[in-house]
């Protein structure tokens, strides 16, 4: 590790910089436990710091997870009290939660607020609300009246649904027809991921603790006119089970449909992007190369810049001319931490 690499993650260790979660473990020579980026923790001196990709590999030295940032969990995993509630919420995704409900699973109103506010950026009240209105929009898109929408939503008042409807959906229920687009959230060893999903075709995927990724979601729906809900699709299911092949070492190709949702230009640098073989890499020079437009370089950069599926469309292969690591909407960190593992997995394993 360079002397360079060796200050950054210090650094990242004082700051506790939630983008180094998952990418650097930090082992402590005087308490001899291993730690994460964002450990509350006091501070050691750098000279008692050894830096390590896993915690594993920490552990194998000698040293001990940390008791108060466990090391071990996925970075910003979902407490198994709040996988307890959403799971009761995907088997009555219609249902009304009261308090006495939430006081069942063992659940305050104000601290179901601000735990789904903090994951999910809306309101325990505002996620099932749009979960219940989901289930109306499939029943719509199905073809059933209104009045079977309304009873899917758990709705007793016929006026009720129909304002909430058009307030969420932005049209009444008598005149929606489109399907809804499912967003789903899910861990990963770098932290949590968002899917968007149209059925069958992935809309979206990215790293959720990106500032970018809402606006990119909404300005996309928007664009589409689509309504955003929380939920799971054949899509975002494919995509997560492929996702946690590829941190598994399993899957070196994504073979879940995309929508491809852009110009035809953009399109076809995707779909380049998409061709660059895992463990490798390319500069933007040689993607409009293999595209044939080799004078298009920051037309290709452009339209990569638009990229709405992380890891799927790998524009963590792309590097400059002279093999430095380029801008990365997800951090320069996460991406060296990406190329740093596909070269171990296809150095460890023979191609297929």
């Amino acid at each position: 590790m360079t002397t360079a690499l060796h200050r950054e993650y210090y650094q990242a260790l004082l700051d506790r910089d939630p983008a180094y979660e998952g990418l650097v473990f930090f082992g402590i020579r005087t308490t001899g436990i291993v730690c994460r980026p964002t450990c509350p923790a006091r501070k050691p001196k750098q000279e008692n710091c050894e830096f390590f990709a896993s915690v594993q590999e920490a552990m194998a030295a000698g040293y001990r997870p940390c008791k108060r940032c466990r090391p071990l969990d996925l970075p910003g995993s979902a407490s198994p009290a709040l996988e307890q509630l959403l799971a009761a919420i995907e088997a009555q995704p219609e249902r009304r939660w009261s308090p006495a409900d939430l006081a069942a699973l063992g659940w305050g109103a104000q601290a179901a607020k601000r735990a789904f506010s903090a994951r999910f950026g809306m309101t325990f009240a505002a996620y099932t609300r749009a979960r219940r209105l989901a289930a109306a929009q499939a029943e719509l898109a199905e073809g059933q009246p209104v009045t079977a929408a309304q009873i899917a939503a758990g709705y007793e008042s016929s006026s009720g649904f129909r304002a909430a409807f058009q307030r969420h959906m932005g049209e009444a229920p008598s005149r929606a027809g489109g399907a809804a687009w499912q967003a789903e959230w899910f861990e990963s060893p770098l932290g949590p991921m968002l899917a968007v999903g149209e059925g069958e075709r992935l809309v979206l995927l990215g790293f959720a603790g990106r500032k970018e990724l809402w606006p990119q979601m909404s300005r996309l729906a928007q664009r589409h006119q689509a309504n955003l809900v929380p939920g799971s699709c054949s899509s975002t299911r494919s995509i997560r089970r492929e996702i946690e092949g590829y941190f598994a070492g399993s899957v070196r190709t994504f073979e879940t449909p995309i929508a491809w949702f852009g110009t035809e230009f953009q399109v076809a640098c995707w779909q380049a992007l998409k061709a660059i073989p895992f463990g490798e890499t390319r500069s933007y020079a040689q993607l409009a190369v293999s595209m044939g437009r080799p004078t298009a370089v920051r037309a290709v950069a452009q339209a990569n810049a638009r990229n709405h599926l992380s890891l799927v469309l790998p524009c963590h292969r792309i590097v400059g001319s002279d093999g430095s690591l380029t801008g990365y909407a997800a951090g320069l960190a996460r991406k060296r931490w990406l190329l740093d593992w596909e070269a171990r997995v296809r150095d460890a394993q023979p191609k297929r």
